[in-house]
């Protein structure tokens, strides 16, 4: 159910699956568009850096490009879906080049859920983090970077796309640059190998550049083996379900609704879970404020016994 699997991309023509498989499929498709933007514009050398609200909170080209990419070309396909990106951008015309309007035939050959067969349009939210990982892409620490796509019905996220574009790129010039994984509750997760971590191992990720006293001091009562830092919340959920972390711990506010969205409906799909740190579950309503403001907490097995060592001193200090 969780090994790799490649989509050959057609436009949609057969007799119409439920919608949800629709906008899935679609997606990816255009996740996949978004992974080459990503990379041209880092091939091309002029990243087009803007600080929105500090050297640690950076804009480049290429999120731009791909947020226009992704949210015309969804808007296009689906547009009584309410789209949200991270980015904030004036309205204008999106270049044609930019349109992805292609189908991943797999995702769509695929029965949807039962509870999802009848959603409509007009009842989903769509959440898009254009490129997370930005500060590691401008410092050239690009397996950290993510395009995340997630889908939400009802306040929850159920489906979500995660485009890596760099995997691979350390492995040779022979190597498939860049991969695609996607999920649905109810149905599982597909594009990469779901492994757990070590057995007894207490193996914490957590952000590598918004660092502060308190993410250290809850970190250190968890009293873990190992503490990865990496950048982006997709490629921490990836160090989840891949088994080389066992808790993604981030004892504050900073993280967003698009950060969170399509990896939490990964990591459910397979098991996992992922709340704040006081275990309280995400929200992702189309009204809902856009900051995790209580931070992060994720396993994909044994949450409570992470939950049930967070610190009162730290819950006290991170208002929901």
């Amino acid at each position: 159910m969780y090994k790799f699997a490649f989509c050959s991309f057609s436009a949609f023509s057969m007799a119409s699956p439920a919608l949800l498989m629709r906008v899935v499929a679609s997606a990816y498709s255009v996740a996949e568009k978004a992974a080459t933007i990503v990379r041209n514009v880092m091939s091309a050398g002029d990243l087009g850096i803007v600080e929105k609200t500090g050297a640690n909170d950076l804009q480049t080209k290429a999120d731009r490009l791909v947020q226009m990419s992704i949210c015309a070309s969804l808007a296009r396909k689906f547009p009584k879906v309410t789209i949200i990106g991270e980015e904030e951008l004036p309205t204008d015309e999106v270049a044609e080049e930019l349109i992805e309007d292609g189908n991943c035939e797999e995702i769509l050959n695929k029965t949807c859920p039962a509870q999802y067969a009848g959603i409509k349009e007009e009842e989903l939210v769509i959440w898009v983090d254009p490129l997370d990982g930005t500060k590691e892409y401008t410092e050239g620490l690009l397996d950290h970077v993510t395009v995340l796509i997630g889908i939400a019905y009802g306040g929850k996220a159920i489906a979500g796309v995660i485009n890596q574009p760099y995997y691979n790129y350390e492995a040779g010039a022979s190597a498939v640059l860049g991969r695609t994984i996607w999920g649905v509750l109810g149905m599982g997760a597909f594009g990469f190998q779901l492994t757990e971590a070590p057995a007894g191992k207490h193996i914490i990720v957590t952000t590598r550049s918004h660092s502060s006293a308190l993410v250290n001091d809850c970190i250190s009562a968890l009293n873990p083996d190992n503490v990865i830092r990496v950048g982006g919340a997709g490629n921490k959920i990836i160090q989840l379900i891949e088994g080389k972390a066992s808790a993604y711990v981030f004892a504050s506010p900073g993280c967003k609704k698009w950060d969170t969205c399509a990896p939490e409906a990964i990591l459910h799909a397979v098991g996992g879970k992922i709340t704040d740190i006081h275990g309280n579950s995400f929200q992702y309503n189309k009204e809902v404020k856009h900051m995790n403001s209580a931070g992060v907490l994720a396993t994909l097995r044994n949450y409570d016994y992470y939950a049930s060592r967070i610190p009162n001193t730290v819950k006290q200090s991170l208002v929901p």
